[in-house]
């Protein structure tokens, strides 16, 4: 296609249609010139330029930055079960499977969730699946959701509740057995400032993109600390009551656009999803891919599952209590909860003690977090304040050890 450009004064020039496949070089005089588009275009192909270039608008973002405020949006990172098969076992609560993602679900084991790999849209592995138990019959006020809590840090900038929220573009891409009309919503942490909004899935078994705009929410209360800043909401069946037309803020709880459909409603009925992206301006721009290494940091911000972990060497206190200390990988959002659940089948996962014991022990074990500012921790503390008569230890976590550190929204 030939490349047409014309002088518009001012020190600018206007390339007037987007061009494809063609190698060029512009060069933009050096006083504050603009390079534009008429049509909103983008320009593929090889392009140099010399010169001063400004380039600004909602969805720029060329050079580096968290485009994408959605964490493990491609679902690659499962920390906790590693591609095995979760049933939605808890009724009434939130309940993390794959990082960053959790469940909710108002009645116990209809629906299970998965990470996996047989089924993905070009460009990508894994997705979420998930997979009815039942054919239930949700109830005016029951719900079943997929849901992404955004820390409050990493969506600010969007200006939510005041007169200069930004829009935002929700993109994600999703199959199902079932076709028809389907939603979820986003949501403040009160729950009191909700916009539903729906889609629409016409070929059953078929992996189809989705880009939905929501304008920016100008009233209501929206953190902007390590709190829930923004909850991103896919519906898998919901009631009346905590359904509302799509397309609109409501000043209530909403969690999917009436009429939406029920995949916990169809027993063996099947919903997938990879590729979610949340990003601030009117149009969708391709998956922000990240590294592994930074992906998997951002998701041990919030949950931390070690493998063969051995801290440094700790040494009784003047109470007689053994203290030993070592470092998470990450900063984490805030105070966490550590589970250790120990295998039997060695003799040496746990908290060692010498001299008097060479065996590995796992009762009277309390752990403290050094904090840092907001409330961030950085550290471990593990004390042992067992009758061993010990002089030190240290803590042995390998293979036989399930160890849970996490820090949630």
């Amino acid at each position: 296609m030939p490349l047409k450009i014309n002088s518009s004064g001012g020190g600018s020039v206007s390339i007037n249609a987007p061009v494809t496949g063609s190698n060029f070089s512009l060069t933009v005089p050096a006083n504050n010139a603009t390079l534009i588009t008429s049509d909103g275009g983008a320009i593929t192909g090889n392009v140099a330029i010399s010169g001063n270039l400004s380039v600004s608008g909602n969805n720029i973002n060329p050079f580096g930055g968290m485009r994408n405020r959605i964490i493990n949006g491609d679902m690659r990172i499962d920390q906790r079960n590693s591609g095995a098969s979760v049933t939605a076992s808890s009724a009434g609560s939130v309940v993390y499977t794959i990082d960053r993602w959790a469940y909710f679900g108002s009645q116990a084991s209809k629906f299970s969730v998965q990470q996996v790999t047989s089924s993905a849209p070009s460009g990508f592995t894994y997705s979420t699946k998930i997979t009815s138990l039942s054919a239930y019959t949700v109830g005016t006020n029951e719900e079943f959701d997929l849901i992404q809590p955004i820390e409050g840090f990493n969506c600010y900038d969007l200006s939510f509740g005041g007169a200069s929220a930004k829009t935002v573009t929700l993109s994600f891409w999703v199959r199902s057995s079932l076709t028809g009309t389907f939603g979820g919503s986003l949501r403040n942490s009160a729950v009191n400032r909700s916009y539903p909004f729906s889609y629409t899935i016409s070929i059953a078994d078929t992996w189809t993109y989705i880009s939905i705009t929501i304008p920016g929410d100008t009233t209501g209360t929206w953190l902007t600390n390590n709190g829930v800043g923004i909850y991103v909401t896919f519906g898998l069946g919901q009631g009346s009551g905590i359904s509302a037309a799509a397309g609109s803020w409501v000043a209530s709880n909403i969690t999917n656009a009436t009429g939406a459909q029920s995949v916990v409603g169809t027993n063996g009925a099947t919903w997938y999803i990879t590729g979610v992206q949340l990003e601030a301006g009117t149009q969708a721009t391709p998956f922000d891919w990240r590294p592994y290494g930074q992906e998997l940091a951002l998701c041990q911000r919030y949950y931390w599952q070690p493998v063969n972990v051995v801290s440094p060497n700790g040494m009784t206190d003047s109470s007689g209590r053994i203290i030993v200390n070592f470092k998470l990988p990450v900063t984490m959002r805030g105070q966490p909860t550590f589970t250790l659940t120990r295998v039997l089948s060695r003799g040496y996962d746990g908290f060692l003690v010498w001299p008097s014991s060479s065996t590995a022990v796992n009762t009277s074990l309390t752990f403290n977090f050094g904090a840092t500012i907001d409330a961030q921790v950085d550290t471990v503390g593990v004390i042992f304040a067992g009758s061993q008569n010990s002089t030190a230890g240290y803590l042995n976590l390998g293979q036989d050890s399930v160890v849970k550190i996490s820090a949630e929204l």
